[in-house]
C-alpha cells in the first residue's frame, strides 16, 4: 500500500520540478518536456492551473472574467503553439513539431499561476503586467529550445504567435461583455 501511495507523490514532485524549472528559465527543463511525449498532459495541466489562477484573479470582472480566464488559456495555448509552429518551422526552418511546442509553451505558462494575486487591491494591475512579461520571457525560451532557433528568430516567432493569441482573447472578452485586456 505504501508503494502505490509513493508513486503519485513522486509524480507530483517531478511535475512540480518541471513547473518550477520552466518558471525559472531552466533550459534542461524545456529540453526534457520537449522530448517527453508523455508530458503533453502535464503541459495541459500547467495551462489549466494558469486558467484557474487567471479566472480567480479575474473575478472582479464578473462571471465573464471566469469564463475568459479558462477559455482564453486553452485557446490561447493552442493558437500560440500552432502559430509558432508554422512561423518557426516554415519561415525559420525550426526543427520542432506541434506537440513539442505545445509541451514547451504549456510549461512556459507556469508563471501565470501567480495571476491569482491580481485580486490584491492596489497591486493587481502592476502584478499582472509583471507576470505577463515573465511569461513572455519563458515562452521565448520555450520557443528557442523547441525550435532550435537563435534568440532573435525565436523572438520573431513568439511575437508572431502572440498576435492571434491576443486577438482570440479579445474576441472572447468582447463576446462575454468584459473590457478587453491583454491577458496571459
Amino acid at each position: 500500500m505504501e508503494h502505490s501511495e509513493s508513486l503519485p507523490s513522486t509524480a507530483r514532485t517531478a511535475f512540480l520540478k518541471r513547473v518550477i524549472g520552466a518558471a525559472v528559465f531552466r533550459i534542461l527543463t524545456y529540453e526534457e518536456v520537449e522530448h517527453d511525449k508523455g508530458a503533453t498532459g502535464q503541459a495541459a495541466g500547467v495551462v489549466g492551473l494558469v486558467a484557474v489562477a487567471a479566472a480567480i484573479g479575474g473575478l472582479n470582472l464578473g462571471p465573464g472574467g471566469l469564463v475568459a480566464g479558462i477559455l482564453g488559456a486553452y485557446l490561447g495555448w493552442a493558437l500560440w503553439s500552432g502559430t509558432c509552429y508554422l512561423v518557426g518551422v516554415k519561415l525559420f526552418d525550426g526543427t520542432a513539431d506541434w506537440g513539442e511546442l505545445l509541451r514547451t509553451i504549456g510549461f512556459a505558462q507556469a508563471p501565470g499561476i501567480l495571476l491569482v494575486f491580481q485580486l490584491v487591491p492596489g497591486v493587481g494591475t502592476v502584478f499582472y503586467l509583471l507576470v505577463l512579461l515573465w511569461m513572455i520571457g519563458t515562452v521565448l525560451v520555450a520557443i528557442r529550445q523547441a525550435l532550435d532557433l537563435s534568440t532573435g528568430r525565436a523572438l520573431a516567432t513568439a511575437l508572431a504567435g502572440f498576435v492571434p493569441y491576443v486577438l482570440a482573447r479579445t474576441v472572447i472578452e468582447l463576446v462575454l461583455n468584459i473590457t478587453p485586456s491583454v491577458l496571459p
